[in-house]
């Protein structure tokens, strides 16, 4: 009798269940925010910086700002804290942001939407890498924290602050207008009136498992547990992408005789306050794309006729955190890791931000300090006259800057922490910054005056030579021209090097607008298609991956400079896979990258083909977690805090007194259905009994 009562009650339960699934409860309740980019912890050798939620996630009445003014309400007048406040980018200001930092007890976190930019913001440091430079106490004091020069005076530092509430970024207009809608409808004070509710809240969730400083996570990284190790922090890194000339046996490391390079430089990564949001436009596309271009223009003229120098294209990864890229090539050189060591580096040329120019010049950049030698001065001096002497027929000249003046932060100065080398930065400022916004979101495409005609297609906006595309050729092809000269190359050849327009006006599209492009996709790998994005790269370094994975930047920058510089082989699919077993061909000489090709005319299928360039990747994460010294005043320590799940979303919040009510009521049913199971199933046996039939007996 109680099996069968069971069989009732297990009928009753399926029935609701059955009815109830249908509909998702949480589907009901809360709209969910998938286009969000969270602040992020990152730590490094002394102090935590940006933001986390609670491991559950931080609630708040949410609140627009349209002004300054209106911070009175979430911070002190309002009734129903904590407060999510949601604020425009041009309320995105250090002053604001301290003054919610101060009263973070009535507020839960923060919502930014950017919309048109401010006339500067720069949330980076004003003395950016001030600590890892050259610049110290050691090597001149005077230079040293940018004691002569303020190379950033726009920088805020907000980047650097921590914030124990979250805050987030919305991409999507549609999700910015149904939060304010909501808010509206629902959270609006009209003439003072009180509130009524239920009120519109939203709920974030980026809880961050590091805390404190890297050594500190790095240690509970280490710690082995054996039912489930937890990663609670990694490594910021990447690899740096280089190539040479005249290559170099990739497996022969240390020092060659009778080698001398001159290496040219430029740095890919950029940083801004929601680190995904980084696209670095003047801060790091300008240089890399202009020495891309250069390398391209020098292609025909060193193959035709090899300067005695080599030269050295080097594009350095994670430099806006402490040089992580430059400052492990040289220690790879200096510990015969690299196939050259720092010996055989003639000179440097660095790109540095070269597309904001205030007139008709460029400046040339040195040290003053290594300057001191009489052959390092005359080195440079040399350097200088080959650059100037580049620019003839071409509408802007170079210009040295005084002697007096210490070096912008650059990944030249690393190399001089460790030798005296010749060098020079070149870059579009002769003292602060012409970067209104330095290592912000707002140094964009627009920042760039990347601009369009309208009723072009993507692929003619592709082809469309825009005024910033020729400005960067005419540097691309100087650049060219003076490592040609510096590296010993014949003059008669110089005037026939020049920079391609539609090159570069390619890679500024491909770069700062759609990475997803026909031209992109025809010079990448088949299997990493998926890399191309309708958006641009990002430019944040990320943390270190495993062995021959590299993030999408880095695999760009490299097919580029392969098919710019490289050779395209009659190689087949599989001979290009596997080019050792051909007699011709050394993987330890060069690489060799199956491309996808361009798609056939009125076909749909792609002319593939082998390319054999001499590009590497070199790693690009910082010695001090080699050494395992997690407290080095000499290398990057930056790390970055993992996390489980980032989530935002909007939910309509009901009073106290109905939440308690609707509690109460709860709790009522609850026990009401348990009386009433106990009752049915104590008195089973009479609601559930069957009238049974008498048994026929048999006479």
């Amino acid at each position: 009798m109680a099996l069968e009562s069971s069989k009732w009650v297990m009928f009753i339960v399926c029935w609701l269940f059955k009815n109830v699934s249908c509909n998702s409860v949480a589907q009901k309740i809360y709209v969910e925010l998938n286009n969000t980019v969270p602040c992020v912890r990152l730590l490094n050798a002394t102090h935590q910086i940006g933001c986390q939620s609670s491991i559950s996630g931080d609630t708040g009445v949410i609140h627009v700002l349209e002004s300054e003014a209106d911070l009175e309400w979430p911070l002190s007048k309002g009734p129903n804290p904590p407060y999510m406040v949601l604020l425009e980018s041009s309320l995105f200001t250090k002053s604001i942001m301290m003054k919610i930092k101060n009263a973070s007890s009535r507020v839960a976190g923060v919502v930014v939407v950017p919309k048109t930019s401010p006339p500067e913001f720069s949330p980076h440091t004003t003395c950016p890498n001030e600590n890892t430079g050259v610049y110290t106490e050691t090597y001149d004091h005077h230079l040293a924290h940018c004691n002569t020069t303020v190379w950033n005076p726009r920088g805020n530092g907000l980047s650097y602050e921590e914030f124990d509430f979250p805050v987030f970024s919305l991409k999507e207009d549609n999700e910015t207008e149904a939060i304010k809608q909501c808010y509206f409808d629902h959270n609006r004070v009209v003439n003072g009136s009180g509130l009524q509710y239920p009120l519109c809240a939203m709920q974030l969730l980026s809880h961050m498992y590091a805390v404190t400083d890297t050594a500190t996570c790095m240690r509970r990284r280490s710690i082995d547990f054996s039912t489930s190790p937890v990663m609670v922090c990694n490594p910021l890194g990447d690899y740096n992408v280089c190539a040479f000339i005249r290559p170099y046996n990739s497996t022969a490391f240390g020092h060659k005789e009778n080698e001398s390079v001159v290496v040219a430089a430029a740095r890919l990564d950029s940083r801004a306050f929601f680190l995904q949001d980084s696209t670095g436009a003047e801060g790091s596309v300008s240089g890399f794309v202009t020495l891309l271009a250069a390398a391209q223009a020098l292609r025909e003229a060193t193959q035709e006729a090899p300067p005695t120098r080599n030269i050295l294209f080097a594009f350095f990864h994670g430099e806006v955190f402490d040089y992580i890229g430059s400052s492990r090539m040289v220690y790879d050189m200096k510990n015969n890791k690299f196939v050259i060591d720092l010996d055989n580096v003639h000179s440097i040329l660095e790109i540095g931000q070269v597309a904001v120019r205030s007139g008709t010049n460029l400046f040339l950049h040195s040290d003053p300090v290594s300057r001191r030698n009489n052959t390092v001065h005359d080195e440079v001096t040399n350097l200088v006259k080959n650059l100037q002497s580049s620019t003839a027929g071409l509408n802007f000249s170079f210009v040295e800057t005084g002697f007096s003046q210490p070096l912008p932060p650059s990944s030249f100065q690393r190399f001089l922490r460790a030798r005296a080398i010749p060098g020079i930065f070149l870059a579009d400022h002769q003292t602060a910054f012409n970067n209104r916004y330095y290592e912000s979101f707002y140094d964009n495409a627009a920042h760039l005056n990347l601009t369009y005609p309208s009723n072009l297609s993507p692929e003619e906006q592709l082809e469309f030579v825009t005024d910033t595309a020729k400005s960067l050729t005419e540097v691309a092809t100087a650049v060219a021209r003076a490592l040609f000269k510096q590296a010993g190359g014949n003059n008669s050849l110089v005037n026939n090097i020049n920079a391609d327009p539609k090159t570069v006006t390619q890679m500024l599209y491909g770069f700062l607008v759609r990475s997803n492009n026909s031209w992109f996709q025809a010079l990448m790998a088949p299997e990493l298609k998926d890399v191309l994005q309708p958006n641009p790269p990002q430019y944040y370094v990320g943390v270190a991956k495993l062995p021959h994975q590299a993030n999408a930047l880095t695999y760009l920058v490299q097919y580029l400079l392969a098919n710019l510089t490289g050779t395209a082989t009659n190689l087949t699919q599989s001979q290009c896979k596997k080019p050792d077993e051909l007699p011709n061909e050394s993987t330890y000489m060069y690489s060799y990258f199956w491309v996808q090709g361009m798609v056939l005319p009125n076909s749909t299928q792609r002319e593939s083909f082998c390319v054999r360039t001499a590009v590497r990747l070199a790693k690009a994460v910082s010695p001090a977690f080699d050494l395992g010294d997690y407290v080095s005043k000499e290398y990057s320590t930056w790390t970055e805090s993992q996390w489980t799940f980032i989530k935002a979303r909007i939910f309509l919040v009901a009073s106290r007194d109905l939440e308690m009510l609707t509690l109460g009521v709860g709790v009522a049913v609850l026990l009401t259905s348990l009386l009433v199971t106990y009752f049915v199933s104590t008195k089973a046996d009479v609601l559930f009994s069957a009238v049974r039939e008498p048994n026929n007996g048999a006479y």
